[in-house]
């Protein structure tokens, strides 16, 4: 069965960092794409990053590359999101999902993905 549980939001300044962690269990990671995920109030949900820990394969987008990083822990249960240089428009709860056919050279499309952990929320003040 698996499960995604995203944690690690809150509240930052802007200019701030936040790392956000996805804890996953009932599979094998490397069998995976996870992606992570935001919405913001009134906004589409929208695909930001992603990773395949069996290449190391990673996808950004736009709105984040240069400032977010992913990446999983060696023991691949656990994948983080290093948020860096946060901007009040990263204002969102942001989710973490698990996609059995996916991988980063396709980007995040959330359509894609079939399992979703619950949100955490990620305030960034001005």
């Amino acid at each position: 069965d698996v499960q995604l549980q995203a944690s690690g939001g809150g509240l930052v300044q802007a200019g701030g960092s936040l790392r956000l962690s996805c804890a996953a269990s009932g599979f094998n990671l490397d069998d995976y794409a996870i992606g992570w995920f935001r919405q913001a109030p009134g906004k589409e949900r929208e695909g930001i990053s992603s990773i395949t820990t069996r290449d190391g394969s990673t996808y950004y987008a736009h709105s984040v590359k240069g400032r977010f990083a992913i990446s999983s822990d060696t023991a691949k249960t656990t994948v983080y999101l290093q948020m860096n240089s946060l901007k009040p428009e990263d204002t969102a709860v942001y989710y973490c999902a698990a996609n059995r056919r996916g991988h980063p050279r396709y980007g995040a499309r959330p359509h894609e993905y079939d399992n979703w952990g619950q949100g955490t929320q990620v305030t960034v003040s001005s």
